[in-house]
């Protein structure tokens, strides 16, 4: 994932679970699975981009990514991940994504299926949040 950062292909590049159908193989509950199709697919369409997935914690970012976006702004919940992606599609910078290995067992995640329903709830505010903003219909403060 450096690599592709320090080669100047991408600036900012995340590990998809999806990419290699490694998710429900390695272990990814059947309603998650579900979930991130979904949320993926809606955020795909709202945020106008083409990832296979953005719930992934799998991710390297460049200096400039890093200093080009305001991340002081975001959530300190869940959420805080998409907020971070949607400021940088909003800069014009790109994601490039390589596979992962995907591996599921009890203590591996930390958000139980409530937490998980009101993150997904956040994902969808986020994404619609960036298309008003895109239209000029709403200004977030995260964009600056």
């Amino acid at each position: 994932m450096t690599s592709i950062i320090a080669n100047d292909l991408y600036p900012a590049v995340f590990g998809s679970r999806i990419l290699g159908k490694g998710a429900l193989k390695g272990g990814m509950p059947m309603y998650k699975y579900i979930f991130n199709r979904f949320l993926t697919l809606t955020q795909n369409v709202l945020i106008g981009q083409k990832l296979s997935e953005y719930h992934t914690g799998y991710r390297a970012f460049s200096a400039e990514v890093l200093r080009s976006i305001d991340y002081m702004a975001n959530s300190d919940d869940f959420v805080f991940d998409n907020e971070m992606i949607s400021q940088i599609f909003m800069k014009g910078f790109e994601i490039g994504e390589v596979t992962c290995p995907t591996k599921y067992f009890d203590e591996a995640s930390s958000i139980n299926f409530k937490r998980s329903a009101i993150y997904g709830l956040g994902v969808l505010r986020v994404s619609l949040q960036h298309r008003l903003h895109m239209w000029g219909l709403v200004k977030n403060k995260i964009y600056k």
